[in-house]
């Protein structure tokens, strides 16, 4: 496991650093990428003050560019790149009717343009003939949202179908696709978006009766990762607690 690189990216915080840390503890080469960078490089350190097993890179999700760059960074410095987590997001609590075109277009290039990365680094790993990729979605991208803008569920659900469409094309080439689909979790982004009564009333309509687990969601994009997971493909894991069902 030692020998195997991920790309994380939005990996700075929340989801994207509980996933981060997660593969590095089990042994994974890890980039952080992140615009942030500061906090990325903070976090990288943490993690391996050498920089032998785990560095930060500035990467912005809506450039096609960025992607290619850290794709020839990673392989210049590891060699090799095996999996990649599209995690980087933005969501934005705005009523349907008063989203804006600049809001509209900012949600759209942020949580749906990375599916540039399926595209480089899909391209690449299936050269290498075995690898894995991860859209983390959210459960918005399937009901519409529970406390976030109608822009980012409808991106979420872009990155969703996208992880089908790369997991048909590229299946044949040993690369898998797959999404998760989390609905709010218990993150400080959470707590700072969302008024305190909506997320009280979300806790209350939620079956489990309790926000979600980042660590958790990690967990699934581990398994997901991982070298026998072949047969998963294409598939979106729910992982909300009860709120949407199918």
């Amino acid at each position: 496991m030692s020998r195997r690189v991920i790309v994380v990216t939005g990996a700075a915080r929340g989801l994207g650093a509980a996933i981060a840390t997660r593969f590095h503890e089990t042994g994974y080469r890890v980039a952080l990428a992140d615009i942030v960078i500061d906090a990325a490089e903070t976090l990288s350190a943490q993690l391996s003050a050498d920089s032998s097993s785990a560095c930060a890179l500035k990467l912005d999700v809506t450039l096609k560019a960025d992607f290619e760059a850290a794709r020839d960074s990673l392989v210049a410095h590891w060699g090799h790149v095996d999996v990649l987590v599209n995690n980087a997001g933005a969501s934005e609590v705005v009523f349907v009717m008063e989203i804006t075109a600049a809001q509209f277009d900012r949600a759209i290039d942020i949580n749906l343009r990375s599916v540039f990365g399926c595209q480089v680094f899909g391209e690449y790993i299936a050269g290498n003939g075995v690898g894995r990729i991860v859209n983390v979605a959210s459960l918005a991208g399937q009901n519409g949202g529970s406390a976030t803008g109608a822009h980012y569920a409808a991106a979420k659900g872009g990155a969703i179908t996208s992880a089908k469409v790369f997991a048909r094309d590229l299946a044949a080439r040993g690369v898998t696709v797959n999404a998760i689909a989390p609905g709010p979790l218990d993150l400080p982004v959470v707590h700072e978006s969302v008024s305190a009564e909506r997320l009280d009333a979300i806790i209350a309509n939620t079956p489990v009766g309790r926000l979600g687990s980042a660590a958790f969601v990690a967990e699934a994009a581990l398994l997901l990762a991982a070298p026998n997971a072949y047969f998963a493909n294409g598939a979106c894991w729910d992982l909300n607690g009860g709120l949407y069902m199918r």
